[in-house]
């Protein structure tokens, strides 16, 4: 039986296509996901490599290039350097939130949750990473107070008391602050 035929320009062959390099990458989807297979040689051996994927998904017999083959073993047998399938993953695209006419912003924001709950648990487990820190306290630093300690020398007891004398001269000039004591009013 011959191979199935894909559109004009194309290899020929399912999951196969030629490459810059003029090697034959071979490409396998499957439940909605996509499987780099590899690159070979030549179409024909690509389309062999692709066949090996499909008898490992069990797929029906159409889906092969080669359906005369009866079994797996018998594939991967023509496939000398095997297959390493390896998922391709694609990334997300950012969601927004569209409001529609006359929809309020807190009836779109509902629905938005709804339609997209894994962003709603993001942004939960961020706050709660956040209160927890919160909830730990002020770092062991900070209670502390500075690391550094700068040593003051004093000469004698005399400079001492020249300090402490300053300090009630200046009590004297300013008066009270406190309205509770007889000294504020005068």
């Amino acid at each position: 039986m011959a191979p199935k035929k894909t559109p004009k320009g194309k290899s020929g062959f399912f999951g196969v296509r030629q490459k810059p390099s003029s090697s034959w990458g071979v490409e396998f989807s499957d439940a909605g996901r996509h499987w780099w297979i590899g690159t070979y040689p030549s179409a024909h051996e690509a389309a062999r490599a692709y066949d090996v994927a499909v008898w490992r998904a069990e797929r029906p017999r159409s889906h092969l290039n080669f359906p005369e083959i009866e079994s797996r073993a018998e594939a991967e047998m023509l496939v000398p350097q095997g297959i390493n399938m390896k998922e391709i993953t694609t990334t997300k695209k950012k969601s927004s939130v569209v409001v529609s006419a006359g929809e309020t912003d807190e009836e779109a924001m509902a629905r938005f949750a709804r339609e997209h709950p894994e962003y709603i648990q993001a942004e939960m487990e961020y706050y709660w990473k956040g209160e927890a820190e919160q909830k730990k306290g002020p770092k062991k630093e900070d209670e502390a107070g500075p690391s550094t300690v700068i040593p003051i020398e004093c000469s004698s007891e005399e400079d001492w008391e020249d300090f402490s004398e300053e300090e009630e001269e200046e009590e004297e000039e300013e008066g009270c602050d406190d309205p509770t004591k007889e000294e504020f009013w005068e």
